[in-house]
């Protein structure tokens, strides 16, 4: 029985991993064709592969939104972790009198509408002078970041054992060195998971850039694929190279971090 079941499972995820495989799996095998065969076999997988399509679009500048995406991503995900963690251990470990007040704060920071904030972060970024700069994305990135980042570390954080921190007291260790040489550590798992949720949104984040950035050599990589879109809208195999491209950064931190992303869902579920 127990072996049927194993069975009807690996059927189960082999089945699943097939229909969300497969269009990973054709989105690169169609940017590896040349345009005379795509229109000779659109929806088939192997025939003669050529590398044409990703020098053509490194040739037009692909490069130059993709380094842009990757220093936007790396400073707004580094720096919502650092806050997010400083802020989580305040409301988990520390009472004090506007601690509810400030949880729900955050909750209520997750409701907002991006696009009712449009406006008003498109006034307040031309007032301050960073329109059409790569840092005036930095600002509206971290604070629609940091809510659900406080709400799942906080939850993570009143997870771990207190006498872990109270040790560490009693050992001499201050507030400052408590959470970094003990909280910090225990908090991997939750900080993986925060770090790639909002690493795939940033990096896939449009309306903001859209709004807020309009020269090209400062677009992030989703104008940028909207740019190759309006050029190559008949170059099927020419836009999904950029996209092949655009994908490839997600999966490998996906695939680096998976083991801690699980974990850190799983020990950071709020328990009924």
């Amino acid at each position: 029985m127990k072996a049927a079941k194993s069975v009807i499972l690996y059927a189960l995820a082999i089945l699943w991993l097939v229909i969300a495989g497969y269009p990973y799996a054709y989105m690169f095998a169609t940017s590896l064709k040349d345009q005379s065969g795509f229109f000779r076999d659109p929806t088939g997988l192997i025939g003669k592969y050529t590398l044409d399509s990703y020098k053509l679009v490194f040739e037009l500048g692909l490069f130059r939104y993709f380094a842009n995406s990757v220093i936007i991503s790396v400073i707004c995900v580094g720096l919502v972790i650092i806050l997010a963690c400083m802020v989580s251990y305040c409301l988990a470990r520390m009472r004090f009198f506007l601690n509810r007040p400030l949880y729900f704060i955050f909750i209520a920071g997750m409701m907002i509408p991006v696009h009712t904030t449009l406006i008003p972060v498109y006034i307040l970024t031309r007032e301050m002078g960073l329109y059409d700069q790569l840092w005036a994305l930095v600002g509206p990135y971290i604070a629609f970041s940091l809510p659900v980042s406080v709400i799942i570390l906080t939850q993570f954080a009143r997870e771990i054992p207190g006498e872990l921190e109270e040790a560490a007291i009693m050992d001499g260790a201050g507030r400052t060195r408590t959470f970094v040489s003990v909280i910090l550590p225990l908090l991997a798992p939750a900080t993986a998971t925060v770090g790639i949720y909002n690493f795939i949104h940033i990096w896939n984040e449009f309306v903001f850039a859209l709004i807020l950035i309009s020269t090209k050599a400062r677009m992030t990589l989703p104008l940028g694929l909207r740019e190759f879109y309006a050029e190559f809208s008949v170059n099927v195999p020419g836009i999904m190279a950029a996209l092949t491209l655009g994908s490839l950064p997600l999966l490998i931190a996906y695939f680096i971090s998976q083991e801690k992303v699980v974990s850190g869902i799983s020990a950071g579920a709020v328990k009924g």
